[in-house]
This record gives structure tokens, C-alpha cells and sequence, in this order.
């Protein structure tokens, strides 16, 4: 999802350009995109196997890092899964609500009303876009999940 709101953003940004720009634009983003999400994943993928590395090593500081990997990787892997899917929601309902006119309006509108609150307006209106969004994302997972769930049930069992 992140990947398609980047791609998108960065045709907005290039779209009054030439065709030739914009095409060397988007693969750029793109090339640099994939080297740097597959070489983050690669190495989040391999921590614990960097941990039992190092904690098979003779140096004790070795082992001790090895070790430290080890206990930390599930931890990471967790925290990842939770917030990789919140951003997923947000993104998801970004894209949706810019797409959709009615719902970049209401957006937009909530957050104007919500500066005028005192004291707090400007930092609860700089977070009510992200909130709605995520809720927006959120509501459209559900839908998603209700309508798979739904044809599965009325497709017969392959045996």
C-alpha cells in the first residue's frame, strides 16, 4: 500500500512533466523503492540468524550480541506486524478518501472545524486527516474481508 500511495504522489508531483520525465521519474522511485524495502526486509528477515551466528562465536562479546538478536527478534517481528498493519490502514484509507471527492471533502471539512477548538484546534486538527483515514482504511478492510469471506462460502469445497 505504501509502495502505491508513493507512486501516486510522485505522479502528482510529475504530472505537468513530459512523458520522458515522468516515466525516468517513476522508475527511479520505484528502483530505489524496491532496493531499499527488499534490503530493510532482507535484513529484518535474517536478525535471528545474525543472533545464532554470533552466539556460536568464541569472542563473548559476540555471543553477547548474538544472544541480545535472538531475544530481540520476536519482539521486533511482533511490533512490526502491528504497526506494519495500522500503516496499512492508513495508507489504504488515504488512498481511498484522496480518490474519492466526497470523502477528501469531509476530510477536509473535520479538520477545519476541529482548528477551531482552543487551545488544542491545531494539533487536533493535524491529527483528525490521519484518524479518519485510518478509519476509512479500516472500514474498507472490513468490507474486503466480508465479501471474500462471503464468496468463499458460496464456492463449493475443492476435495
Amino acid at each position: 500500500m505504501l509502495s502505491a500511495e508513493i507512486i501516486v504522489i510522485t505522479l502528482g508531483v510529475v504530472s505537468e512533466s513530459s512523458f520522458l520525465t515522468q516515466v525516468v521519474t517513476l522508475f527511479g522511485i520505484a528502483f530505489l523503492m524496491t532496493i531499499g524495502v527488499y534490503g530493510l526486509v532482507a535484513v529484518i528477515v535474517k536478525i535471528d540468524d545474525a543472533g545464532l551466528y554470533l552466539s556460536q562465536k568464541r569472542a563473548a562479546i559476540a555471543q553477547s550480541v548474538g544472544r541480545g538478536l535472538l531475544v530481540f527478534a520476536p519482539y521486533l517481528m511482533k511490533t512490526l506486524s502491528i504497526v506494519g498493519t495500522v500503516a496499512m490502514f492508513l495508507v489504504g484509507g488515504g488512498i481511498l478518501s484522496h480518490g474519492v471527492h466526497v470523502l477528501s471533502e469531509w476530510i477536509g471539512e473535520a479538520a477545519r472545524e476541529t482548528a477551531l477548538i482552543p487551545a488544542l484546534g491545531d494539533i487536533i486538527s493535524a491529527v483528525v486527516p490521519t484518524l479518519l483515514n485510518g478509519i476509512i482504511g479500516l472500514i474498507a478492510g472490513v468490507i474486503v474481508v466480508v465479501v471474500v469471506s462471503l464468496l468463499s462460502k458460496l464456492k463449493p469445497n475443492a476435495q
